[in-house]
C-alpha cells in the first residue's frame, strides 16, 4: 500500500498532504541512559527518562507540474506547500505528523525547512526537520492515606463496555492497543465513538470515549483524508514504458 505522509493542524482540522511520498523516512525514538559507578559492582546503566522523538524528511519533492507519481489532489505550485509549512514553523504551531497505515502519529514542531531548485524544472526539493512536542504537565502528587495511581489500566480484550477519558498525548491507536491488544482496531474504536470522533487521527484531552467489549466493536467507518486516499491508491509497474502508474479508485 502506498504511504501518504501528512500534517494535521488540530486547532483548525486543516490537513496538508505531501504531494509526493518521500522515498524514505526515519523516526528516532529513544530513552536516556544514565551511567553510575558503584564501588563494589562497577559501572551500572540505568534508565534516565524518555527522549523526545525527531525526524528529518529529506528530498521532499514539491512539484511545479503534475507528474504521474504525484499523489491525487496534488497542486502544481510548490509554494502552496512551502508557505503553509513556513507559517506553522514561524508561529511555533504544534501539528500532528501522520503516516498512513502505520502507528506513526505524533505531535511535532517544524524546526527547520531548507528548500531550493535543482534541475531547471521549477520543482522544489526540501528538507524538513521535525521535533516531537509534549505539553508540560504538573506532576501527580501522592494523596494522604495512599499513593496516587501512576499507570493506566493495561488489560486488553475488554470483556464488557467501559469508558475512558482522553489524556494529553493519547492516540486512538494507543488506546486500542491498551484495551484490545491491537492498535489496528483504532478505526473500529473511532466508529464506536462516531458521535464525537469525526477523524480517527484527531482526539482531544477531556473527551470521554466508549470502550466496547472486544466482540462488540463495530466495523470501521471512513478514516481521515490521507488514510482514505492511501487505501484507494494503487501503484503498478509498466515494463514497456519502464514507469510506475498510479490509479485511484473512485476518481
Amino acid at each position: 500500500m502506498r504511504r501518504i505522509l501528512s500534517f494535521l493542524e488540530e486547532t483548525s482540522g486543516r490537513e496538508l498532504i505531501l504531494p509526493v511520498t518521500p522515498s524514505s523516512y526515519q523516526w528516532d525514538h529513544g530513552n536516556r541512559v544514565e551511567t553510575v559507578q558503584l564501588d563494589q559492582s562497577g559501572e551500572l546503566n540505568l534508565p534516565g527518562g524518555a527522549l523526545m522523538g525527531s525526524c528529518t524528511l529529506s528530498d521532499v519533492l514539491f512539484p511545479a507540474q503534475l507528474y504521474s507519481f504525484c499523489n491525487p489532489g496534488a497542486v502544481d505550485n510548490p509554494y502552496v506547500y512551502i508557505e503553509q509549512l513556513e507559517r506553522w514553523s514561524n508561529d511555533g504551531a504544534v501539528v500532528r505528523w501522520l503516516v498512513s497505515g502505520t502507528p506513526t502519529n505524533a505531535q511535532v514542531l517544524i524546526e527547520r525547512i531548507q528548500y531550493g531548485e535543482r534541475d531547471g524544472t521549477n520543482d522544489i526539493y526540501a528538507t524538513i526537520d521535525l521535533r516531537q512536542y509534549r505539553k508540560p504537565e504538573a506532576p501527580v502528587l501522592s494523596l494522604s492515606g495512599g499513593g496516587a495511581q501512576t499507570s493506566r489500566d493495561s488489560r486488553t480484550g475488554a470483556a464488557q463496555q467501559r469508558s475512558y477519558t482522553v489524556q494529553a498525548g493519547d492516540t486512538l491507536w494507543g488506546i486500542a492497543q491498551q484495551y484490545y491488544g491491537d492498535g489496528r482496531q483504532y478505526t473500529r474504536l473511532a466508529q464506536a465513538n462516531r458521535d464525537i470522533v469525526s477523524n480517527p487521527n484527531l482526539i482531544y484531552p477531556g473527551q470521554t470515549l466508549v470502550i466496547p467489549a472486544a466482540d462488540s466493536l463495530p466495523e470501521a467507518g471512513a478514516g481521515s483524508a490521507s488514510t482514505a486516499l492511501a487505501g484507494r491508491t494503487q501503484s503498478t509497474w509498466d515494463p514497456v514504458t519502464g514507469t510506475w502508474n498510479l490509479t485511484v479508485q473512485g476518481v
